[in-house]
C-alpha cells in the first residue's frame, strides 16, 4: 500500500504538466487573444529557466538540513502553492482589452508554475532511490509509477477542452488543481527518508558539478537517455503532420493514433517489470531501444489509419520498457556516487538529467524546422497538393531521424558501466555502508 500511495505522485505530475504543456499557449493565444509574438518570447525565457532550475533546486535539496529530512519539507511547503498557481493560471483577471497586463500575467504564472512544479516533483522523485534500494523494489515501484502516470497524461491531454466547453477553463483549472494538489499531499503518507542524510555536510557547488558531470556512468547514461527521449519528443511533434499529410486521416483519428501508444504501453509495463528484475536495467534498456528502433522503420512504409494503429501499438512495446528503466538507472548512479563522495545526491543527479533532457526540445525544433523547410512543405497548400518531397520529409521525421538517434544512443549505452558484477559490488558496498550507519 505504501508503494502505491507514494507512486500516486506520478499521476499528479503527469496531469498538471501535460495540461499546461498542451494547452497553455492555445488558451492564452487562441482563446484570450494574447499576442503570439509576446508569448513566444516568454516561452524562450521560460525554456531557459526550465533548464536551469532543475539542477539548481536539486543541488539545494541535497544540501537541505531539517529534522524532517531533505525532500519531504519541500513537498509539504510547495504543493499548495503549486496547486494555487495552476488554478490561477486558467483564471486571468485580464482579457485582450488589456494586452500588456494579460501577457505579463502569463509570464508570472508560467514561471511560478514551473518553479513550484520543479521543486515538488524533483523532491518527490529524489525519494525513489533512497526508499527502494534493490533492483526488484525499484523495478516494481518504477513500473507502478508509470502505470499511474499514463492516466494522468491522457487526462491532461484529452479532458481540458471537453471540460472547458461545459464548465469553463477556470473551473477546469480548479478541479485539476484540487485533484493534483490533494494527491501530492497524499503521497507523503507513502514517503519516507532517512533524516541522517540531511545532517551531513553537502558538497560545495564546484565539487557537486565536477562529481556529476565527470561521472562516466552518468555521462554515458544521460547521452543515451537524451537521444532516446529526443525521439519521443520528435515523434510526438511530427506525428500530427505525418497523420495529416501521409496517412490523410482526421483529427480524431490522429488523437487515437497518439493515445494508442500510451494505452498499449499501460498494459505492457508489468511484463517489462519482470524482465528488468531478471536481466537488469542496462540489458532491459538495450532491448527496449532495439525494439523501438525496429518498429520505427514502419513509418517509412505504412499508408493508412489501420496500419498506423498496428504500428503505434507495436511501438508501445519498446516504449513501455524504457519508461520504467530510466529512473532506475539514475538510482544506480546515485548509489555509485555515494561510494565516491560519501553523500546521497539524488537531487543533483535528477536535476542534471532534467537539464540535459530538456535540450532535446531545442534539438527537435531545429531538426523539424530544417526538414520542413528543405522538403518544400507549405502550410497554405491543401493536403493533396503538398509536394512529394514534403511527404518524404514527414516519413523521415518519423523513421530515419529517430532511428538514427536511437542507434547512436545504443552505441553510447554499450559503455555504461553499471551492470553485472560491477553493479553487484556497488550494491553490496552501499548496503554494508548503510548497515554500519
Amino acid at each position: 500500500m505504501r508503494d502505491f500511495v507514494y507512486s500516486l505522485g506520478s499521476f499528479s505530475s503527469a496531469l498538471l504538466s501535460n495540461t499546461v504543456s498542451t494547452f497553455a499557449i492555445f488558451y492564452y493565444v487562441d482563446i484570450l487573444k494574447a499576442s503570439p509574438k509576446s508569448i513566444s518570447v516568454i516561452m524562450i525565457l521560460y525554456g531557459l529557466w526550465n533548464a536551469i532550475n532543475d539542477p539548481l533546486f536539486g543541488y539545494l535539496s541535497d544540501r537541505t538540513k531539517t529534522r524532517w529530512g531533505r525532500r519531504k519539507p519541500y513537498i509539504i511547503w510547495f504543493s499548495l502553492p503549486l496547486a494555487l498557481v495552476f488554478a490561477l493560471f486558467w483564471a486571468p483577471p485580464f482579457d485582450s482589452s488589456k494586452p500588456t497586463a494579460l501577457v505579463m500575467y502569463y509570464f508570472l504564472m508560467i514561471f511560478l508554475f514551473d518553479t513550484f512544479f520543479t521543486i515538488v516533483i524533483l523532491n518527490w522523485t529524489a525519494l525513489f532511490p533512497e526508499m527502494y534500494p534493490t533492483l526488484k523494489q525499484r523495478a516494481k515501484v518504477s513500473a507502478l509509477r508509470q502505470i499511474l502516470a499514463i492516466p494522468g497524461l491522457l487526462l491532461g491531454i484529452a479532458a481540458p477542452p471537453i471540460l472547458a466547453s461545459k464548465i469553463g477553463w477556470n473551473r477546469m483549472g480548479i478541479i485539476f488543481a484540487v485533484i493534483g494538489g490533494a494527491i501530492l499531499y497524499l503521497t507523503l503518507l507513502g514517503s519516507k527518508e532517512n533524516p541522517r542524510y540531511s545532517q551531513e555536510q553537502g558538497l560545495n557547488v564546484i565539487q557537486a558539478m565536477r562529481y556529476t558531470f565527470l561521472n562516466k556512468s552518468f555521462l554515458t547514461y544521460v547521452i543515451a537517455s537524451f537521444l532516446l527521449q529526443f525521439t519521443y519528443t520528435e515523434l510526438t511533434a511530427a506525428l500530427p503532420f505525418y497523420a495529416k499529410y501521409v496517412l490523410k486521416i482526421n483529427e480524431t483519428q490522429t488523437t487515437i493514433l497518439l493515445a494508442s501508444i500510451f494505452v498499449v504501453a499501460f498494459f505492457l509495463i508489468p511484463i517489462w517489470q519482470k524482465i528488468t528484475t531478471k536481466i537488469g536495467a542496462k540489458k532491459t534498456l538495450t532491448l527496449s531501444m532495439i525494439i523501438w528502433a525496429t518498429f520505427l522503420s514502419g513509418f517509412a512504409f505504412i499508408k493508412n489509419f489501420v496500419q498506423g494503429i498496428i504500428l503505434t501499438s507495436c511501438l508501445a512495446l519498446g516504449l513501455a520498457g524504457s519508461l520504467i528503466i530510466l529512473d532506475i538507472m539514475i538510482a544506480d548512479i546515485v548509489d555509485e556516487d555515494q561510494l565516491k563522495t560519501g553523500k546521497r545526491r539524488e537531487g543533483m543527479y535528477f536535476g542534471a538529467n532534467a537539464l540535459i533532457i530538456r535540450l532535446g526540445i531545442s534539438l527537435n525544433s531545429v531538426i523539424m524546422g530544417l526538414v520542413l523547410s528543405l522538403s518544400g512543405y507549405n502550410a497554405n497548400l491543401p493536403v493533396d497538393s503538398q509536394p512529394t518531397t514534403a511527404v518524404i520529409g514527414f516519413r523521415m521525421l518519423c523513421s530515419l531521424v529517430p532511428i538514427a538517434a536511437t542507434l547512436i544512443g545504443l552505441f553510447v549505452l554499450r559503455y555504461y558501466p553499471l551492470d553485472g558484477e560491477y553493479l553487484r559490488q556497488i550494491k553490496d558496498r552501499v548496503k554494508a555502508q548503510q548497515e554500519v550507519l
